[in-house]
């Protein structure tokens, strides 16, 4: 919960289109400012505060504890012009909500934690448990000072200034030791541990069975990334609550599932009970990995029969591949998904006038392959390439990635062997439709007239399909030098259809300086104003232009009303 605390008529309004905004996340706290703010520090986990920076601090003064507990303040001026990260930048998430204040209420963020100031990750906001001299490594990160990297686990990481010697170590283990002087230990979430349990297993023995199998292994339970068991115990309430109290998941198969994993110690036990010989020692397996701790019992200190069994695995380290959307090249149309995407990536893999157009969001460190127009299915195998060496990989496409972009020829280049994500984007299309109007809305297709990859008869006939199913038809690629007759064959086509008064926008270099966008008709339509940087959007018999936008109706009324005028005469 976000608490709200103003004491001005001015910090109340910006107060409370920030409580309209996000009413599920937010509390307004009322009366005096010091009641609110102490009351607001205790219960939530974030506060923004509509209040002098100077009279937060004082407030707040007496109330920190430590960082990795203290809620995230934020402090707004009266004038709204800037949202201040105060506290707790990264263990608070104050940075990331200044940044989200300052959208909603059109100011500028202002963050200072040096990490973030420079483009340096800062180590405690990578997603994995942090250990060790955090303060002294991220300095040593900053002043540009040698520092080691010890991945004992090859885990994908974002960019990090490292090198393979320095006074200072960044180490990536899963084993419990100790962080040295000047050195910090990442807990990767390698290790999943399968439980099985008889019916009424009490939580602390589940617990305690967990806990010591990973303890005497010499592993580190900051690393433990999920319980896994059989189907037939999801609902088993000492192994949820063990769950719970670890606060990682719990991750279920079915019998089938783990009876096909081959296991060390298979037993006649739980093949009767739930259908499967193994399953503490196959659910932790079902993912591939090292058994590091076999089948083991609980013990009790009544002396009765164990109620549990445990087995852990330390599962491959996969790399990460994000498939990103850059949208139709306006930064303020790429998702703040995407810009996360591109900050997390320690390869970014694109086409060179793209990775131009986001080169400053990179991180330092960054590995860019970049590479010219003709070489998509070689970025493709590219980005796969780096994502299966264990890296975190970003590969960028215009628009919306999976849309006559990257994102299938990667796919298909890809298997099983790494994490896949795709971050949507703003498409050309729509980014077209925006700017002529509301040209799709009702049914449409998109359909490249580049015969490059597809042969012109296969698109000559989807052209013709779209045309008699009365479907709006935007055509992407429609006219380069030396391929200038598929257009005008095209609108050919959607004539023999439509009327010549049929709307058409033209729309070129959407959202980028540059852009232009005409509305014109299916008869005045010149293809030489047309370019491969041009979109065209062809409306069906229902679009029309109103007030110079061009609308195409959800329903057909405006048909059924121009049939009736027609029928009267």
């Amino acid at each position: 919960m976000i608490g709200l605390i103003s004491a001005t008529a001015a910090g109340a309004a910006a107060r409370d289109r920030l409580a309209a905004a996000w009413p599920d996340r937010t509390r307004v706290y009322e009366g005096p400012v010091g009641d609110a703010v102490r009351a607001a520090f205790a219960e939530c986990e974030q506060l923004v505060c509509f209040l002098a920076t100077g009279a937060v601090v004082r407030l707040i003064a007496p109330l920190l504890g430590d960082k990795r507990t203290d809620p995230g303040v934020v402090t707004v001026d009266e004038g709204g012009r800037f949202a201040v990260s105060l506290v707790g930048g990264h263990g608070g998430g104050a940075n990331e909500l200044a940044v989200e204040v300052g959208e909603l209420l059109a100011a500028q963020p202002v963050v200072t934690t040096a990490t973030d100031a420079v483009g340096v990750p800062g180590l405690d906001t990578l997603g994995f448990p942090v250990e060790g001299d955090v303060a002294g490594v991220t300095r040593a990160l900053l002043d540009g000072e040698p520092v080691a990297l010890d991945a004992e686990l090859a885990w994908p990481l974002p960019p990090l200034k490292v090198s393979s010697h320095g006074a200072y170590v960044i180490r990536v283990t899963d084993r419990a030791v100790a962080p040295g002087e000047r050195e910090v230990a990442l807990r990767p979430p390698s290790l999943v541990v399968g439980v099985g349990a008889s019916k009424g297993a009490p939580v602390d023995e589940v617990l305690g069975l967990v806990e010591s199998a990973v303890r005497d292994a010499g592993l580190s339970l900051a690393s433990l990334a999920q319980l896994a068991t059989v189907d037939a115990k999801s609902d088993e309430p000492g192994i949820v609550e063990a769950a719970e109290r670890l606060g990682v998941p719990l991750v279920t198969y079915s019998a089938g599932e783990l009876a096909a994993v081959e296991v060390p110690n298979p037993s006649d036990a739980p093949l009767a009970a739930v259908g499967t010989p193994s399953v503490a020692e196959a659910a932790a397996l079902v993912g591939g990995g090292e058994l590091l701790v076999p089948k083991r019992k609980s013990e009790r200190a009544d002396g009765q029969p164990a109620m549990a069994t445990c087995a852990v695995v330390r599962r491959v380290a996969r790399g990460r591949l994000a498939v990103v959307g850059l949208g139709p090249g306006a930064r303020d149309l790429l998702t703040p998904r995407a810009k996360a995407e591109l900050q997390r990536a320690a390869v970014l893999v694109g086409l060179d006038q793209y990775v131009d157009q986001i080169r400053d969001l990179l991180r330092p460190g960054t590995l860019v392959l970049e590479s010219g127009l003709g070489a998509e299915e070689e970025r493709a195998r590219t980005a796969v390439a780096e994502a299966r060496k264990g890296q975190a990989v970003a590969l960028i496409g215009s628009g919306d990635a999976g849309v006559y972009a990257m994102a299938s020829p990667a796919l298909a280049e890809a298997s099983d062997d790494i994490d896949v994500v795709g971050v949507p984007g703003v498409t050309a299309a729509l980014a077209a439709s925006a700017i002529l109007g509301a040209p799709l809305g009702h049914d449409h297709v998109s359909i490249s007239l580049s015969d490059l990859h597809t042969p012109w008869e296969v698109i000559e006939r989807r052209v013709r399909a779209a045309a008699e199913a009365d479907i709006v038809v935007t055509f992407y690629n429609p006219r380069s030098r030396g391929r200038d007759w598929q257009l005008p064959k095209a609108l050919a086509i959607l004539a023999g259809h439509r009327e010549p008064t049929t709307p058409v926008g033209v729309v070129r270099n959407a959202s980028r300086p540059d852009e232009s966008s005409r509305l014109t008709t299916l008869a005045a339509l010149d293809p030489a104003w047309v370019d491969m940087m041009t979109v065209v959007t062809v409306g069906n018999t229902a679009t029309r232009d109103i007030a110079g936008r061009m609308v195409t109706p959800r329903g057909y009324r405006w048909q059924a009303a121009q049939a009736s005028e027609e029928g009267a005469k």
